[in-house]
């Protein structure tokens, strides 16, 4: 199992006048995009497809189990509990079995994979019944307007289809502020991406990847004057730890679900908040993810960069079996044997991984001794000419080399399949 970074502290408090110590706070768990359901259709084999699917189920539980170990007063899930509309009848009992476990009010808005929307899960007579007898403790926000909890006032901005085109923070311009009450922690809940960055930053703040492309839809104006009146707010729809501003955090998804997209990317994470009305919010990331998802580079010239590359996944991998996946992006130019050695590591991998994603290739380019077995046969010396002349082509005509390399290298396969079959036909 990966070892849990550290967690990450709040950032310091802005400097100004400290306000009352006898300010009631409120102990919350953040999180978001938990996709239950999610069905992995990259990878290819139905157990593994499945093991991930239960890797996130179980994360429900770990959550549970920090509900009772950290005092925490309430847990908010800010959008994507499942991973669809209309998630299976058992992905919906396993979830209300889990959150009912939570023993705290657990409050849910839907995000774009569940959207509010008619026909979606939050409407169905089997959720209702579900919800009911297994997690009485589940609240699912399906409008906009103030909740008024006993410790804290929710501010909920719920997806009701799966694009919105305007703001779904923008209702919060309309409230009176006045009569909410001025002792209370002010919580704002909403998923999507956030505006006001730049190109780079906007699409870091987005669940953009290859099967969620950029969009123009349910972007949040999270530095509007509202924002002057909140004391803390969750987000979801990026599924990496992200903070935006000292009240505005992005929890990420609990169980990591990608492979990090830059060094700094960190998920599998859940926020633990202390949240009091006036004051800036305490923020402490949790580790609760299960496995590891790790990117490699490498750029393999020979034997002694596989050796370091099997180090290297020695020291990454361990002797895990089922608790891993990787990406490996590969560069670089092997002899035949090495090829092969390569191509053992590859099976290997691909038995112990949930999923290996290989990305680019290693060109074959026979090696000093491959060489010398093709132009030093005296017993072929048909083999040994052609092999020589293609060696002295590759030299003087450096733009053609890898044409003439790919050549050296089906001779070389194709002399030492002859001599293993060579037996077989004189018997």
């Amino acid at each position: 199992m990966p070892t849990p970074d550290p967690p990450t502290p709040s950032p310091p408090a802005p400097s100004g006048p400290a306000a009352p110590s006898n300010r009631p706070a409120i102990t919350l768990l953040h999180s978001a995009d938990w996709q239950i359901g999610k069905p992995y259709g990259r990878v290819s084999d139905p157990d593994k497809r499945a093991r991930l699917r239960q890797v996130r189920l179980d994360c429900i539980q770990r959550l549970a189990g920090l509900c009772r170990s950290r005092t925490v007063d309430l847990v908010l899930v800010a959008g994507d509990l499942f991973d669809a509309p209309t998630p299976s009848s058992s992905d919906v009992s396993a979830v209300c079995a889990g959150l009912g476990a939570m023993g705290v009010p657990v409050l849910v808005i839907p995000g774009n994979h569940d959207h509010g929307g008619p026909g979606s899960v939050w409407h169905s007579s089997f959720f209702a019944e579900e919800r009911q007898r297994r997690c009485p403790n589940l609240q699912v926000l399906l409008e906009r307007r103030p909740l008024e909890l006993e410790q804290a006032v929710v501010l909920p901005c719920p997806l009701l289809r799966r694009r919105e085109s305007s703001d779904p923070c923008a209702w919060l311009q309309q409230v009176n502020w006045s009569e909410l009450p001025a002792d209370k922690p002010r919580l704002v809940l909403a998923h999507g991406a956030v505006q006001g960055f730049a190109g780079s930053d906007l699409e870091l703040a987005s669940d953009a990847d290859d099967d969620n492309p950029p969009s123009a839809h349910n972007l949040l104006q999270i530095q509007a004057p509202w924002s002057r009146e909140i004391d803390y707010v969750a987000l979801g729809d990026w599924h990496g730890l992200k903070q935006v501003t000292d009240q505005c955090w992005y929890s990420g998804t609990p169980e990591p679900d990608r492979f990090p997209r830059s060094s700094t990317y960190v998920s599998g994470r859940v926020l633990e908040v202390v949240a009091a009305r006036g004051l800036p919010p305490q923020v402490t990331p949790l580790a609760t993810g299960q496995l590891g998802w790790h990117p490699l580079t490498a750029n393999l010239r020979g034997s002694t960069d596989l050796d370091h590359l099997e180090q290297q996944l020695q020291a990454l991998l361990g002797d895990r079996v089922g608790e891993d996946l990787l990406l490996l992006e590969l560069e670089g130019s092997l002899s035949l044997a090495d090829q092969r050695r390569l191509a053992a590591l590859r099976e290997r991998l691909e038995a112990q991984l949930l999923r290996l994603k290989w990305r680019g290739h290693c060109q074959e380019a026979p090696g000093d001794t491959e060489l010398a077995e093709l132009t030093g046969r005296g017993d072929a010396p048909l083999v040994a000419a052609v092999a020589e002349s293609l060696q002295q082509q590759r030299a003087s005509s450096p733009a053609e080399s890898a044409l003439l390399e790919r050549a050296l290298c089906e001779l070389h396969r194709a002399v030492h399949q002859a001599s293993q079959t060579a037996p077989q036909a004189s018997a």
